[in-house]
């Protein structure tokens, strides 16, 4: 058996939280936490020991109703890697199209001994909603614009690697900030753990009122750059939006766009991360995508090995729940 390092009990910060719904509702502690059990599992998988069998007799399900394929792969192989059986549930096809509400149809998949949901929905709260209303324990996958709780956490991870700590860093989040939950789960992230969060982009693309979060907002990436550390490329959510928020794609390219240009105004040691799937010549060019200081990659391996910890850490929390450990 592989040498596992558990940090659930370990240290004075112990895992509390049955549900994981959003870093607003974390502490810095328990962030810091499950990063440190993700980095465990990552530095197994890279010994050589990605088949574990903490979660043997688990059964996951994957509730999405919105489509993905990395979030839903992600936490599939998560799943797996952990030992856990896996239901996937999409709606087309399904009761839902014959009048069945979404918590029935997740009261059906408990009673058939489903014990985490990962939950994927387009209403913000939704995964909040399904938490109060069941036994088992509810990941949020992303809802809505609200939060993506994971994306979040993986980013957070790719960050620490870079940087060893975020305390005192600058990071932009740059691009549609009004309809993206990866944003407002980075912001409340980072805030906790001690950045300085600069929100960039077009005015009509940046909430009313976000500086209430503790994020300074600027509409000039130029003028920002050569001041952050770490810069990251938010898609540009064109399924979110009604209307139009911008005269058109290349004069967002030009204003907001990462390239290399920019890239030779900014710190020498600058961190690039951008949330798949990347729009490849919007948010940023090819040349910088592939770079040395892009980090995408490197972020959807991370995204693995935080879903396993979340994963991992909710089980046990159910089974200290329920007395047995």
């Amino acid at each position: 058996m592989p040498q596992f390092h558990d940090y659930f009990n370990d240290g004075p910060v112990k895992w509390t939280s049955k549900h994981l719904l959003g870093l607003e509702y974390l502490t810095a502690e328990e962030i810091t936490l499950l990063l440190d059990q993700a980095v465990e599992f990552k530095r197994l998988a890279a010994n050589g020991n990605s088949k574990l069998n903490l979660l043997k007799g688990v059964v996951v399900g994957n509730l999405f109703f919105e489509p993905s394929t990395r979030t839903r792969t992600s936490f599939g192989l998560a799943a797996k890697r952990l030992s856990a059986d896996t239901v996937d549930f999409s709606p087309s096809g399904s009761s839902l199209s014959k009048g069945e509400s979404f918590l029935d149809t997740a009261r059906n998949l408990e009673a058939m001994g489903v014990t985490l949901m990962v939950v994927r929905h387009k209403t913000p709260g939704a995964p909040d909603f399904l938490s109060q209303r069941i036994e088992a324990g509810v990941l949020n996958a992303g809802d809505g614009t609200h939060e993506h709780p994971t994306q979040g956490l993986l980013d957070l991870m790719t960050m620490r690697e870079q940087f060893g700590q975020m305390q005192g860093r600058t990071v932009a989040l740059v691009g549609d900030i009004r309809h993206s939950r990866v944003a407002r789960s980075n912001i409340w992230g980072l805030k906790k753990l001690g950045a300085h969060v600069i929100v960039c982009g077009p005015a009509t693309l940046i909430p009313p009122e976000i500086e209430k979060l503790g994020v300074e907002v600027s509409h000039d990436l130029d003028d920002i750059i050569p001041r952050i550390d770490c810069i990251n490329l938010l898609r540009i959510q064109f399924e979110r939006q009604r209307g139009a928020f911008f005269p058109s794609i290349d004069e967002y390219a030009h204003l907001f766009g990462m390239n290399g240009q920019r890239l030779e105004q900014a710190r020498k040691n600058i961190v690039i991360l951008a949330p798949g799937p990347i729009n490849r010549g919007v948010e940023l060019t090819p040349d910088v995508a592939d770079g040395e200081h892009s980090v995408i990659l490197e972020q959807v391996s991370n995204g693995l090995a935080v879903r396993m910890a979340s994963l991992y850490l909710l089980y046990r929390r159910q089974l200290e729940l329920r007395g047995e450990q």
